[in-house]
């Protein structure tokens, strides 16, 4: 077994502030892992989270796997982009670090494989590629990902945004792929993550959906009067 075999049939939950507001009054390590324990309580089977200090401050409130990456940026690669990045969120305490698994330029010059290679020699942290096309799965799973998640499908040229989950390319990928599928992307609703595990996903991961008051309070004002009125 490895840590992937907690994840299978369960719901994974992120625990993030919102990349694109610096002001996201939950953008606080203590914050977040206040969050991750109540998510935990509720029955999540893994957290995933957002730089070193929320990953250290979650992993010491949780006791199930934690899922960790760093961002950098808001534009091509920004998902753990360096290899020293993944070593650093490894050393937070990540039982996982999740890592852009496309083929686009990275900041280091280095590869999706070197990064890999990077934690395989100085770590005991599995590897989560995240991908947006099959063919970027199949790519990083050669590469020696461990698994592969959805997570930029709709977010970078070569896919195409949806309306909701990319169930297509989780269908694909878990139809060619031997290693665990994680579906990520806009799954909102119990429908949606019901259709994901028909669709083939190993777990499936939620975000915003759950844990940001800020995303959800947007989304739901705009059909208040008061709402109308300021748009």
């Amino acid at each position: 077994m490895n840590v992937f075999d907690e994840l299978a049939g369960g719901l994974v939950v992120s625990c993030q502030p919102l990349l694109d507001d610096p002001d996201d009054p939950m953008r606080d390590a203590y914050v977040q892992a206040r969050v991750a324990a109540s998510v935990v309580r509720g029955g999540a089977v893994a957290v995933r989270a957002n730089g070193t200090a929320d990953v250290r401050a979650i992993r010491a409130a949780v006791d199930v796997p934690v899922i960790g990456l760093h961002k950098q940026g808001v534009d091509g690669v920004f998902i753990t982009p360096t290899a020293a990045h993944a070593l650093d969120v490894a050393a937070a305490g990540a039982h996982i670090v999740a890592v852009d698994a496309t083929d686009r330029p990275r900041p280091d010059g280095r590869s999706f494989a070197d990064t890999v290679r990077a934690l395989r020699e100085r770590t005991d942290a599995l590897v989560l590629a995240d991908v947006s096309t099959v063919e970027e799965g199949v790519a990083a799973v050669r590469a020696g990902a461990d698994a592969v998640a959805t997570t930029l499908a709709g977010y970078t040229p070569a896919s195409p945004p949806t309306d909701g989950p990319d169930l297509t390319l989780l269908a694909r990928l878990a139809g060619v792929l031997t290693v665990p599928v994680i579906a990520e992307g806009r799954y909102r609703s119990a429908e949606q993550i019901a259709a994901a595990f028909a669709a083939g996903a190993h777990a499936v991961v939620v975000g915003n959906a759950v844990t940001s008051p800020l995303w959800i309070t947007r989304r739901l004002v705009p059909a208040t009067p008061a709402g109308v009125r300021l748009t």
